[in-house]
């Protein structure tokens, strides 16, 4: 052994021995169990480094090749698996401390020189893992700090030169990053066109470095960690790691180097993991808790001391704020200007999550202390307030930045307006004011960020912009011009946010001051944006309503008067300036035309804007004041002048306006270009002549519509539009005249606009019963009628692909179809008694013809003409007018027949010989009998006279598509047979061949559109009417010939399965809806039911070898489906009990040998083509055992096809746990095992021998099934949704399993039960198993049973319902298991609370149960689990308020405290949020708002035992509303259900709130009570008053 050792020991430090030697014995010995030297490990490590520093120090010569090789076997020991088996065991091995800084050495090379390097890159990081792998070896770093900072400086540089040179050599560079760590050599240029093989390599190489650095930042953080001395490392990292760390971090997160990520394989969450760790490191160290007292001194003006520090409380860093700004402006080289506007929103973060909730006595000084370093931090992007002009690198960049500032900085609540005010002198108003000066002085409107920093200093203080009010209503929406989408989204949310502002400080009125001031300056060009997009006008519509009705008013003054002031002045010219301008000559003339065409744009969004405010004015009414009701007066008198003013600038009736037309003839001495100036400035009058006529119209409409408004709610209002002239008024519009002044008819928004004026007129007219009577009246009623409908312009809107936003004020030439169609849509109940036959064929082609269209463009928030005729097809006024729905059927069957007739090839149909022949009444009493006659012998012979190509077979489908959407209904006893027999004819004698196989245009595609068509019909009130022409016997066996000759001619062939199943699906529906009309009607029951069933058996081709297995399939469900209704009709009375029972007896038989058949042709050799499902197999065989036992007799103990029942039993019970299976075969196999143990009862009862044999048997089974179901119930592969869906099922099939079960049996059930809620199970991960009983127990509460189990089960009730509460507070500690565990056994406890009412009488239980709904987590979770937490919630306190009112007594707090959550939950959730205030998740919101006015309502309901506590409900509401913003919607149902609380609250109470309340929280009561004043309580008192 001693020779051993010493052999190997000197050899290697021999100088004779060569080193190639030396390499191959240190291997030898470091892998050889037989060389046994004592610490092996640390002597064969201490050689290797020993010579590799040895080399680098040049103390030790020898060849490259041989010190690759030492790095390999350096890098071979650290990584091998004997080395961390021996540090397991304890074994001390550890490097020496110039390895470490030769690593360092190297490291810094890979950036520096990269081609002197002398060891391949990869090896050297491997080495470096292998190190720090180890926690024993990884100490060489650890254990001096300055190792670990040099040794994450280094990789960060070269992670960065690395992410720098992967990029693409063709991308945007705009600096060479890796040049803030070191100056690069030429040779480290990047080479355009490397080959794979190097390629490859560098990948691998990243993808090394990146572990390995991930490895670093990890355990620097450790070590930074146990550092006692915070100024240390805060002077470290500042001087060393600040500025790799920000590069590297700036290039894994930037887009502009996800090319370098792809191509380094950096995935999304490695990035993620590596920002967070650079994030820990930076703001552990640079913003940790001792350093407080250092910022403190530096940036808060007051020097005093804020509480007790000891002598060190002065230790510390003097300017930290100071050393980091500097430090961002001063590298060497100098940070780019995008790291630099990335950081310092991170630094300002850092700081306010580090010293923002400090334990600072003073909050005050915490938000100065976050202030003066937000103003410290900006001089660092450039954008210092002052008076010079800032001049940032970016100005994107530098808006962004300051976005995130001052957004963490309004999220962080650091500006205190009235502390800042009384205590600061406004230093922080002063501020911002600022930098919102910055932002007016040098505009930037074309970045989005712009408008977004607008909108946070908004939502800071209004105070900030409001001295440059006019200015931002000037730059951000007046006249602001870019139509960039991003813009205009950013510019929309900051608009609607300075709506709101002014809405909730009831400052609109100065608002639109404002605004107006700005609309009516004198633009520079006169191209200005529309003025109010949809989103504004949204909001502008929502804030109007939320405006008293007087500032309402006072708004629509102030744009009449500048209309007055600044806009009319403009438009008319006096006789002195005319004469000037022909002085002046042809510019001065072209100077007044372009002045006036500005004039008259400002009056048109004017005219906008008042249309918007007036139909979104609270009308007057009976309640309103005498003053309100006289300012509405002068309002509508002052409109009407102004009217009348307009009227006057447009030209008079013997001077008819034209666009184009020719210009007057000027005097012949004229040059030619004066006479092309004459014709512009002739023809900009033109255009300002017509945008006054647009104004004028669009203000006549919204006059006389507010006018009949006030005039019919408001008695005390004097109407200045009588109903006497409206067919004078008619009459005018329809020559397109206005007091005499001829209109401009070319103009399509004129052309709508005197549509709507017409509409007004009729509603007056049909308002006045007087005039109804006069026999003139009628014929002017249907002159504007046909002038509103246009039919010749109609026509026209079911060919233009436009957009409309649905509002009036918003029509122009893209938009006016879709309004015009939208306004004949809307009113079709007002005009159709005055339309003729044409016009309402007109109004069907156009409806049937633009659902036909495919829209290129789809936009949520617009109208087109396909989605208007869509929503009237799906609305209930189409069935309300029998006229156009006949018309529009009657359309769809002409166009259904004109296909059938271009596909017709063959002579042999008289019906489509005639149609084809121009005649066009095809569908005659004589023509329908002749239909039935040839649907008859196509069915019989297999005649097809229409064969339909795939193009024709779309159109088809597209036809009947429309048909289905129709309301069968509505639909008349003779379009009803018309339509019936065209489909049926489709169905029995057309085909329809298509060259794709799969395409949706196939035969079965087909079939099945029709089928479905069929069975609606079926379901029709009038369908009675068609069984009178055609006997619903050879109606089916028509269908079923079809079918069955379809397939013999091979149509199906090519058919997949699902298609397949599709078809005999819809072929059952047909048939259950066909067979129970029969039945329904009671006449000719048993003949009609002999010959469906006669026809069927006949059919059969089980014995017909040859025959087709889905010719099989077709009978099997025909047969299958006429059994089905029939066995549904058992029960009704014993005559068709006997009659039903004989006839179900006969298909028994049929159906048993077809299902053999079918599970012999699925299961024996190659299965066919089109096979059937296995739930559909188990649901024939569940529809032919329920035959069975309805038609077998009472004296039988066993069932014919017993044997196959339970082998179907013994195959699902195997099956259904074993593997993930469909939910329908599930849901199938439930309802068969239901079926199945009813007809075991029902035969064991009837057995005479055997008794203990059969219980024990029949306990087998019972425990065998419930054992099943549990098991399912537990699989891992049911979603929350596929359970639910499983619900009703085993439900059914637990009431079959206990209406007769025995004691022993439901004990059993009981025990398991009683075991399974066992939180200990919960808590050891396994939450299915207790969920699967919680199921059960909740469908077992709902199952009738006998009367000693019901006992046992209600006497277990409370121990169960306390195992509930248990699993729902332990499992809310888990957010995870919400949705899947918690919200499920909320439900069941909500269940048994309903089910036992009555039977529970401890309030202690029920108190139980309110006290686990507290737990239910309502944070951080998505909309639709929020849905599903606060649904389950609310019923379990509706179930506890409903069921359990004996108990709430005592309970009534604890309830209030659930339901104050759910209210406070709500106002956090539905408080506005700008653009994600619509979408999926708005309704969902909108949904919980719903459920807490039905709780409020409620409660009022039942106010014994809430009257008391009213007054602190209405507190806690007002005291949650103070906090947020609400969204309208939610605002309204919330409201409402507060109104009813009020209701219960005494005059004392109100007192109470009035002077309890703090000031903030008061004005939101008052403002609810005013509100419910005058809305709520009239409506109230109105109601009482007829209220005996």
């Amino acid at each position: 052994m001693a020779a051993i050792y010493s052999g190997i020991h000197l050899k290697l430090k021999s100088p004779q021995t060569p080193w190639e030697d030396k390499l191959k014995l240190a291997r030898f010995a470091w892998i050889s169990s037989q060389c046994l030297l004592p610490n092996k490990e640390q002597i064969l490590l201490d050689w290797c480094t020993h010579a590799l520093t040895g080399w680098y120090n040049k103390k030790i010569e020898f060849s490259q090749t041989v010190l690759e090789g030492l790095w390999s076997c350096l890098d071979d020991f650290l990584h091998s698996r004997k080395l961390h088996v021996a540090l397991k065991q304890g074994k001390t091995v550890s490097l020496r401390l110039n390895m470490a800084q030769l690593l360092l050495n190297l490291l810094e090379e890979c950036v520096s020189a990269p081609t002197r390097l002398s060891v391949g890159v990869s090896t050297l990081l491997s080495v470096c893992q292998g190190i720090l792998s180890s926690s024993t070896l990884s100490s060489v770093f650890t254990t001096k700090y300055e190792l670990m900072v040099s040794l994450l400086v280094r990789l960060c540089s070269f992670a960065c030169h690395q992410l720098q040179q992967a990029l693409p050599s063709g991308s945007h560079q705009s600096e060479f990053i890796t040049d803030t760590v070191s100056d690069l050599d030429s040779q480290t240029e990047v080479i355009p066109n490397l080959d794979l093989e190097e390629n490859q390599k560098k990948k691998t190489t990243g993808s090394h470095l990146f572990e390995l650095l991930l490895q670093v930042l990890a355990s620097y953080l450790s070590v930074q960690r146990q550092q006692g001395n915070p100024n240390r490392i805060f002077t470290l990292v500042t001087n060393q790691l600040i500025q790799p760390l920000l590069v590297l971090r700036h290039m894994l997160t930037s887009a502009e180097y996800a090319p370098s990520h792809t191509h380094l394989n950096l995935r999304q969450h490695l990035c993620r993991d590596f920002r967070a760790r650079i994030d820990s490191i930076l703001q552990l160290s640079l913003f940790s808790a001792e350093q407080l007292a250092s910022y403190k001194e530096e940036l808060l003006s007051s020097k005093e001391d804020t509480g007790k520090r000891g002598p060190s409380g002065t230790k510390g860093l003097l300017k930290p704020a100071n050393a980091l700004i500097c430090k961002l402006g001063s590298c060497e080289p100098p940070l780019l200007y995008s790291v630099k506007s990335n950081t310092v929103p991170l630094f300002f973060k850092f700081f306010l999550e580090s010293y923002r909730k400090s334990r600072i006595e003073n909050e005050e000084e915490q938000r100065m202390l976050c202030f003066h370093y937000l103003a410290k931090l900006l001089p660092a992007l450039d954008l210092s307030p002052s008076n010079v002009p800032c001049s940032p690198k970016s100005w994107s960049l530098a808006l962004l930045a300051m976005e995130s500032l001052l957004s963490h900085a309004l999220s962080a609540d650091i500006y205190n307006v009235a502390a800042d005010r009384i205590r600061y002198a406004e230093v922080q108003l002063n501020f911002y004011k600022n930098l919102a000066q910055i932002l007016f002085n040098q505009a930037q409107p074309s970045i989005p960020a712009w408008y977004r920093c607008l909108k946070v200093l908004l939502g800071l203080n209004h105070m900030i912009l409001e001295p440059d009010l006019a200015e931002l209503l000037s730059s951000a929406w007046v006249n602001a011009d870019c139509l960039e989408t991003r813009v205009q989204r950013a510019r929309q949310m900051m608009l609607c946010s300075l709506v709101q502002t002014y809405t909730k400080l009831r400052q609109l009125p100065r608002f639109f001051s404002e605004l107006l001031s700005v609309i009516c300056r004198p633009s520079l060009d006169n191209v200005r944006p529309p003025l109010l997009c949809d989103s504004v006008a949204t909001t502008l519509r929502t804030s109007i309503v939320d405006t008293p009705p007087s500032q309402g008013l006072e708004i629509c003054s102030l744009v009449l008067e500048n209309m007055r002031k600044h806009v009319l002045p403009d438009l008319v010219k006096e006789d002195g300036e005319a004469e000037k301008m022909e002085i002046n000559g042809v510019n001065g003339e072209k100077t007044g035309d372009r002045e006036q065409e500005a004039a008259s744009v400002k009056l048109f969004n004017l005219s906008q804007l008042l249309h918007v405010v007036l139909f979104s004015l609270k009308t007057l009414d009976d309640a309103s004041p005498l003053p309100l009701v006289r300012k509405g007066q002068n309002l509508m008198e002052e409109m009407q002048k102004i009217l009348n003013d307009l009227l006057q600038l447009l030209p008079p009736e013997n001077k008819t306006l034209k666009v184009n037309t020719t210009p007057v003839q000027k005097a012949k001495k004229k040059r030619k270009s004066g006479k092309d100036q004459g014709e512009s400035r002739k023809a900009l009058k033109s255009l300002w002549e017509l945008k006054i006529q647009e104004a004028l119209l669009l203000l006549r409409y919204s006059w006389i519509e507010v006018d009949t408004l006030f005039h019919i709610y408001c008695s005390k209002y004097a109407p200045l539009d009588s109903n006497a002239a409206a067919l004078t008024n008619i009459d005018n519009l329809l020559n397109c005249e206005i007091n005499s002044i001829h209109l401009h008819t070319h103009s399509p928004i004129s052309f709508v606009y005197l549509k709507l004026l017409t509409l007004q007129q009729i509603k007056k007219v049909q308002l006045d019963s007087a005039l109804l009577k006069d026999p003139s009246t009628s014929e002017s009623l249907n002159r504007g009628v046909e002038f509103i409908l246009a039919r010749d312009e109609l026509q026209l809107c079911s060919q233009d692909d436009q957009m409309w936003d649905g509002q009036m004020s918003s029509v122009d030439s893209s938009s006016h179809r879709v309004a015009h169609w939208y306004v004949v849509t809307s009113n079709l109940p007002l005009l159709a008694p005055y339309l003729d036959r044409e016009d309402v064929n007109c109004i069907a082609d156009v409806l049937v013809t633009s659902l036909l269209s495919k829209e290129s463009r789809r936009n949520a928030d617009q109208l087109s003409v396909p989605l208007v005729s869509s929503q009237l097809i799906h609305s209930p006024v189409l069935t309300e007018l029998p006229s156009l729905f006949s018309a529009t059927v009657g359309s769809l069957s002409h166009r259904i027949l004109g296909v059938l007739t271009a596909a017709h090839t063959s002579k042999d149909c008289p019906m489509l010989e005639k149609y084809q022949k121009g005649e066009t009444e095809v569908l005659s009493a004589i023509a329908k009998q002749r239909i039935i006659e040839d649907m008859t012998a196509s069915s019989q012979s297999g005649i097809v006279f229409v064969l339909l190509s795939e193009a024709q077979t779309k159109e088809l489908m597209d036809l009947l598509s429309i048909l289905s959407s129709l309301n069968a209904d509505g639909l008349n006893s003779e379009d009803l047979l018309s339509n019936f027999l065209l489909l049926a004819f489709m169905l029995t004698s057309t085909a329809s061949y298509s060259v794709d196989p799969d395409s949706e245009y196939c035969c079965t595609g087909f079939q099945v559109k029709l089928l479905k068509i069929l069975a609606c019909l079926v379901e029709g009130q009038n369908f009675h009417g068609v069984l009178k022409f055609i006997h619903g016997s050879t109606l089916l066996q028509a269908v079923v010939s079809s079918m069955l000759w379809h397939n013999k001619k091979g149509r199906f062939r090519s058919t997949a399965s699902s298609d397949w199943l599709d078809l005999l699906k819809a072929m059952q529906e047909f048939i259950v809806n066909l067979v129970h009309l029969i039945m329904v009607r009671n006449s000719s029951v048993r003949l009609n039911l002999d010959r469906i069933v006669s026809f069927l058996i006949s059919e059969d081709t089980t014995s017909n070898r040859g025959g087709s297995i889905m010719s099989v399939h077709l009978l099997l469900a025909s047969l299958v489906a006429a059994s089905k209704a029939m066995t549904s009709y058992l029960g009704r009375s014993k005559t068709m009990d006997q009659t039903l029972t004989q006839i179900l007896t006969r298909t028994t038989s049929s159906v048993g040998s077809a299902v053999e058949l079918v599970l012999k042709a699925q299961m024996v050799g190659k299965k066919p083509a089109c096979s059937l499902s296995p739930a559909f197999v188990v649901d024939t065989v569940t529809v032919m055992l329920r035959c069975e036992l309805a038609s077998e007799g009472n004296d039988r103990t066993t069932l014919s096809h017993m044997t196959l029942y339970q082998g179907f039993c013994q195959q699902i019970l195997k099956e259904m746990n074993s593997a993930a299976r469909p939910m329908d075969f599930l849901v199938s196999s439930l309802h068969f095992l239901s079926a199945f143990y009813t007809a075991v009862m029902k035969t064991g009862e009837k057995a005479e021998e055997g008794e203990e044999k059969k219980v024990k048997a029949m306990d087998e089974l019972y425990a065998q099934m419930i054992q099943n179901v549990h098991k399912l119930l537990t699989a891992q592969w049911l979603s929350p949704s596929d359970t639910s869906e499983l619900e009703p099922a085993v439900q059914e099939l637990l009431h079959h399993l206990l209406e007769n079960s025995t004691p022993d049996q439901f004990s059993m059930l009981l025990t398991m039960i009683k075991d399974g809620l066992d939180t200990c199970m919960l808590s050891s991960g396994n939450y299915k198993e207790v969920l699967a009983i919680v199921i059960i127990t909740k469908l077992l509460s709902c199952c009738q049973l006998p009367e000693p189990c019901s006992k046992a089960l209600w006497l277990l009730a409370p121990q169960i319902l306390s195992a509930m509460v248990f699993l729902v507070r332990s499992s809310s500690q888990d957010v995870g298991l919400t949705a899947t565990f918690t919200i499920p056994t909320v439900t069941a406890m909500t269940t048994l609370l309903r089910q036992a009412q009555g039977l529970i009488s401890n309030p202690h239980h029920v108190v139980l149960v309110l006290g686990a709904l507290q737990a239910v987590p309502l944070e951080h979770l998505t909309a639709l689990v929020y849905q599903s937490a606060f649904l389950a919630i609310h019923e379990a306190l509706f179930a506890t308020i409903q069921c359990h009112s004996q108990v709430m007594l005592n309970a009534t707090p604890s309830f209030l405290n659930v339901f104050y959550r759910l209210v406070a939950s709500i106002m956090q959730e539905g408080r506005q949020r700008g653009a994600a205030d619509t979408g999926g998740e708005s309704e969902v919101y909108l949904q919980c708002a719903r459920l807490v006015e039905r709780m409020y309502t409620h409660i009022a309901a039942i106010s014994e035992n809430f009257s008391t506590l009213s007054v602190f409900m209405v507190a806690q509401y007002v005291t949650e509303m103070q906090k947020v913003t609400l969204r309208p919607d939610i605002k309204l149902h919330l409201t409402e259900g507060i109104y009813h609380v009020l209701d219960l609250c005494l005059e004392k109470d109100i007192k109470f709130l009035t002077a309890g309340l703090q000031s903030g929280v008061r004005e939101v009561f008052n403002e609810l009570y005013s509100s419910y004043n005058h809305y709520h309580k009239p409506q109230i008192q109105g109601e009482d008053k007829y209220t005996v």
